[in-house]
């Protein structure tokens, strides 16, 4: 089974940032914000946003945007392009 989104839409897999450190404080997963860097699994069918946007991109998204779908274990976003702040140039 996998993922096909529609329209505007795209599928996200989070990007983990590592573990943050202050000193000697380790600061816990629980108290982290969840990342809001992913990589696009999936593009939807709209032709404008398959010309903005590729599978493989990185992309920043908004706080608190998307749906959260779980897939073989995998957890994903699915986020609309309205939601996709910019997409990272490294």
């Amino acid at each position: 089974m996998e993922l096909k989104p529609l329209d505007d839409r795209v599928v996200v897999e989070r990007i983990e940032e590592e573990e943050s450190r202050s000193g000697r404080i380790i600061i816990p997963d629980t108290a982290k914000e969840k990342p809001r860097l992913g990589k696009v699994v999936a593009v939807g069918t709209d032709e404008d946003l398959q010309e903005k946007v590729k599978v493989g991109d990185k992309i920043l998204y908004g706080k608190y945007v998307g749906d959260e779908v779980e897939l073989k274990g995998k957890e994903y976003l699915i986020v609309q392009r309205a939601d996709i702040l910019a997409i990272v140039v490294d």
